[in-house]
């Protein structure tokens, strides 16, 4: 069977006529299979994929709508036409009305067989288009594909396949550039609800009149320039998923209209009197605390309550430092994807990437390494590509100093992937002057970089031994941090 969108199956009794159809549709580019029996045409709709199927309404041993309903249990891309003579003709129309793509009336004329089957074929070819695209979307949000070795990245991932295959309620929270909208495509994408698509809306940015009509649209002549009815988001997100972005921002009368959408799954078009059922997860995102916005009165707390079922943080990137090695080859690789010359960056541009603050967080970060990219003639982008901003920065404001002067050492060394990322997170818990007592503790460590107990104390021996770990492990039991430089027992001493 070829796997282009021309293939066909005729289903025809009459051997003569089933010869002449095949014969014309060869000639016209087509794939063609046929079947004298309806028995036979179901066997080869259960062996092989067709895009258009041609078959009679009437057979010795069945129905031609037997066939149709063959083909529609199978739930793939393809249309039946069917083929009647005259007096059959409400039986034909019947099976249109059953899903058939048309009837056609015999004799059949050539023009008209090829005009019905070729409309056919274009929509099936559509049809796959869109299944493929939607595998794409599914692919592309899958949380693998979240780019993220931080293990508090690793403890929302799990949260999220909890919550997904749900219907609850979600409300994220995150900085600007955390990567708010890709969860929540995360969650629709990885829910029953994937076979629509997503829907999102900032609410930050759309004035509070015009947000109120794509919302809940709006009937024709309901105001002045209503000239049509418009269907708002609400109502296009039925049986879908749809994200609310910025929610802190709602004025206080979009909050009353958007919490009793929520309370009673309904909603009414502006100028509208029918009230429309709907079925809607609501995702709920913001870059504000909205237990602070409550108490001084600019969020409602019913509402909050209702948006508040599942809720989580994403942290933003100036938190989770040892990302920024594994966002930056992902950028590189995307980028070198879409580009002839490959480019790599230079160890110093990477140590000014890690010491920088990152206020707009992956977003940012990804707009810093493009415009590197493009600006660097070299095969190396060197730390003389960064941006001023990230030029600036003054030694150890952000990152601890030793992190610096030791980057030949990690470099000469050859560090593995796990010993690089334990550096980055210890170095990253002196420069907070340990104030988290409790990451320190070996168990606590294993579980936030997601490395077995074998490989953490081998890289703890080798930062060690090369001198890049100089402050003590908690062994859980001790009442105060761990002071750089004190004494240490060996890794194979401390429990965990």
């Amino acid at each position: 069977m070829k796997h282009d969108a021309r293939t066909v199956l005729v289903v025809e009794d009459d051997r003569n006529q089933r010869d002449i159809i095949k014969t014309i549709l060869v000639k016209e580019g087509y794939y063609v299979e046929d079947a004298g029996t309806g028995g036979k045409a179901i066997e080869l709709l259960k062996s092989a994929s067709f895009d258009v199927v041609l078959t009679d309404l009437r057979l010795p041993d069945m129905d031609g709508t037997e066939i149709l309903k063959e083909v529609k249990s199978q739930n793939r891309p393809c249309h039946v036409i069917i083929v009647t003579a005259f007096g059959s003709i409400p039986s034909a129309v019947e099976a249109t009305r059953l899903g058939a793509f048309h009837y056609l009336e015999k004799p059949l004329e050539k023009d008209q067989l090829l005009l019905v089957l070729q409309n056919a074929v274009d929509q099936v070819r559509l049809l796959k288009d869109n299944i493929m695209l939607k595998d794409q979307l599914v692919d592309k949000f899958q949380l693998d594909n979240i780019i993220s070795d931080h293990g508090s990245m690793r403890e929302l991932f799990k949260i999220v396949r909890r919550v997904a295959p749900t219907n609850s309620t979600v409300l994220i929270y995150g900085e600007s550039g955390t990567g708010k909208e890709l969860f929540a495509k995360s969650i629709h994408y990885n829910s029953p609800r994937v076979q629509h698509p997503f829907f999102a809306i900032n609410c930050a940015a759309i004035p509070e009149t015009l947000l109120e009509s794509e919302l809940f649209g709006y009937e024709k002549g309901a105001f002045t320039g209503a000239v049509t009815r418009h269907i708002g988001l609400f109502e296009q997100s039925n049986h879908s998923t749809l994200l609310l972005d910025e929610i802190g921002d709602l004025t206080s009368a979009m909050q009353a209209k958007v919490l009793r959408t929520i309370q009673e799954k309904e909603i009414r078009r502006i100028g509208g009197k029918e009230t429309i059922k709907l079925d809607v997860r609501i995702i709920a995102a913001t870059n504000k605390k909205l237990e602070e916005e409550i108490k001084t009165g600019r969020f409602r707390q019913d509402l909050y309550y209702r948006l508040n079922v599942i809720a989580f943080t994403i942290p933003p990137l100036r938190e989770r430092m040892t990302d920024i090695p594994v966002l930056v080859e992902h950028f590189l690789k995307r980028l070198n994807e879409s580009h002839v010359r490959k480019k790599n960056m230079s160890n110093d541009a990477l140590q000014l990437l890690m010491g920088y603050s990152w206020p707009g967080n992956v977003r940012q970060l990804e707009s810093v390494i493009e415009r590197a990219y493009v600006m660097c003639d070299e095969d190396t982008i060197d730390a003389e590509h960064m941006p001023e901003e990230i030029k600036q920065v003054q030694e150890g404001q952000f990152v601890q100093q030793t992190f610096r002067h030791k980057m030949e050492f990690i470099i000469d060394a050859r560090l593995t992937a796990a010993e690089y990322r334990l550096y980055l997170y210890l170095s990253s818990l002196d420069r907070l002057d340990a104030g988290y007592p409790a990451m320190t503790e070996p168990k606590k460590i294993i579980e936030r970089l997601n490395i077995n107990k074998d490989t953490f104390y081998t890289a703890v021996a080798k930062l060690k031994e090369l001198g890049l770990y100089d402050f003590k492990l908690r062994s859980g039991q001790g009442k105060s941090p761990a002071i750089p430089g004190s004494s240490e027992k060996s890794p194979s001493e401390i429990s965990d």
